[in-house]
């Protein structure tokens, strides 16, 4: 099985030909924003963040900057700062360099002013455009594929349809010599004996275990708080009203979206696998934007997400291809999913073909063909989490 993608100067295979204007901290998104509106091809990413930040959350968002930075999408990436942040856009364009991508900087407190700023970073996104504009793709194997799978807007259908059909997927993928991502650990509570059976061995057994232990900690602390204990659910009023009665049933529906091969590892949050395929489960709680950011992060050219009662939601330079679990939602949201599973429930297709499907379309997608998400270009699914628990610190509840 083959694709056809853009090879990349640090050996990496872009499925799509951006640039990237990326702000290191909130105050230069509309800067990094503008910039990107007056050139076909350009993607600016928004983000709150960057500012009174410090440890690990600071960490965090350096970290994931610098992965959206250098993911394959973008053929090259221009850094707007402010000047003043504690992330430097310096430290951020040094990085950038260290990947042998076309990359520049602009401060807008050294150019002087907003509109100086943006007629320079103008100017430098137009020159990569002209350039980018004449790069051809290769036909490449699946071993520089990198898959991440989610779900969102889950009810009832995705557990016994869509997920499964995706887990097809998933071995397809991984047998082919490609990569898949799976994470959500928070919704993976009740499920960890089964993950663990697939690990690769003893080490990534442990590890699975301790992810998901540490997030059931927190959410032991958190939920049961006498104060928020209005605010403890851990599974939204969405997948209930959808027949989604627990977080355990929602894991055991959840985990076949990462099909049945070996786990290789567990990676931290937006870190790329150590080696071509096989699949990693990824260590991040399960807000779609954050795990989807995470995923990408990580490497991920195409997102496979599947939703049974429905979301428009995408990312901006990334294709996530949604999968709905039931036909009501497909045909209710028919200008936004891309797959009906519902046919397995109808009993229309099997898993396997539906899985098959999703397959073929993913390798389309990952040449060129463009998803529902991305023709009304929807972005909103660009998130960077908040500090996650670190290993080792001893999680003390409050009263009560």
């Amino acid at each position: 099985m083959k694709f056809k993608g853009y090879a990349r100067a640090d050996g990496q295979v872009g499925v799509r030909n951006y640039i990237g204007v990326i702000p290191t901290v909130f105050c230069a998104n509309r800067v990094a924003r503008q910039i990107a509106d007056q050139v076909a091809g350009a993607i600016a990413l928004n983000h709150p963040v960057g500012c009174s930040q410090v440890g690990e959350d600071l960490e965090i968002t350096a970290k994931t900057l610098i992965a959206m930075g250098r993911h394959p999408n973008f053929a090259a990436t221009l850094v707007v700062g402010l000047g003043c942040e504690r992330f430097t856009a310096e430290e951020f364009f040094d990085k950038l360099k260290a990947f042998r991508k076309p990359a520049d900087m602009i401060l807008i407190q050294e150019e002087g002013d907003t509109l100086k700023t943006i007629e320079k970073g103008i100017k430098i996104v137009k020159r990569w455009a002209e350039d980018i504009s004449n790069l051809q793709k290769e036909e490449v194997d699946l071993t520089n594929l990198i898959v991440g799978v989610k779900c969102g807007g889950t009810d009832a259908t995705s557990g016994i349809s869509a997920n499964p059909a995706v887990g097809v997927m998933s071995d397809m993928v991984v047998r082919e010599g490609g990569t898949i991502i799976f994470s959500e650990v928070n919704e993976l509570l009740g499920a960890e004996h089964i993950l663990a059976k697939r690990a690769a061995n003893q080490e990534v057994a442990d590890r699975i275990y301790q992810k998901i232990d540490k997030w059931e900690e927190k959410l032991r602390c958190q939920g049961t708080s006498k104060k928020y204990r209005h605010r403890g659910a851990i599974i939204s009023t969405g997948n209930f009203d959808g027949g989604v009665s627990s977080v355990v049933e929602k894991a055991l529906g959840n985990i076949y979206k990462s099909g049945t091969m070996p786990i290789e590892g567990v990676i931290d949050y937006a870190e790329r696998p150590p080696k071509p395929g096989g699949v990693y489960l990824m260590d991040s709680p399960s807000h779609d934007g954050e795990v989807v950011t995470a995923f990408v992060g990580g490497g991920a050219q195409v997102v496979v997400f599947t939703t049974g009662r429905g979301t428009p939601a995408g990312f901006p330079f990334v294709p996530v291809v949604k999968v709905t679990g039931n036909s009501y939602s497909f045909e209710k949201m028919h200008e936004n999913i891309d797959v009906n599973a519902g046919t397995i429930i109808q009993e229309e297709a099997s898993i396997e073909s539906v899985g098959k499907q999703i397959f073929d379309l993913v390798l389309s997608v990952a040449s060129g063909k463009k998803v529902k998400a991305e023709i009304l270009g929807h972005d909103e699914l660009f998130c960077i989490t908040r500090a996650l628990v670190p290993e080792g610190t001893g999680i003390v509840c409050p009263e009560q």
